[in-house]
């Protein structure tokens, strides 16, 4: 039986990422038990709030250079914005 068919570049890659996102949020979550004190865990919780952004923007890009050949200039642009203003409203935010 096989288990994964897909044989699009882009589409392991944007797995692998999130597949990695998902072992630096669970190592993230065992250190803050290991550490046991609030003051290390929003220290890791900090780091974390920068990786995730990267993260997402990586695989959003990622994403885009899969579809770029198949997808209209205005489709690209949207997308494009609507990336940039999820982390704008983040930026806000500070």
């Amino acid at each position: 039986m096989i288990l994964f068919t897909v044989y699009d570049p882009v589409v392991w890659g944007m797995a692998g990422m999130r597949f990695l996102s998902s072992t630096i949020e669970f190592t993230a979550a065992v250190f803050m038990l290991y550490f046991g004190r609030t003051e290390s865990a929003l220290k890791i919780n900090t780091v974390l709030s920068i990786i995730g952004p990267v993260i997402l923007f990586a695989v959003t890009l990622l994403g885009l250079y899969g579809l770029a050949g198949r997808l209209s200039p205005v489709g690209l642009t949207s997308i494009l914005a609507g990336a940039g203003m999820i982390f704008f409203g983040l930026k806000q935010l500070r």
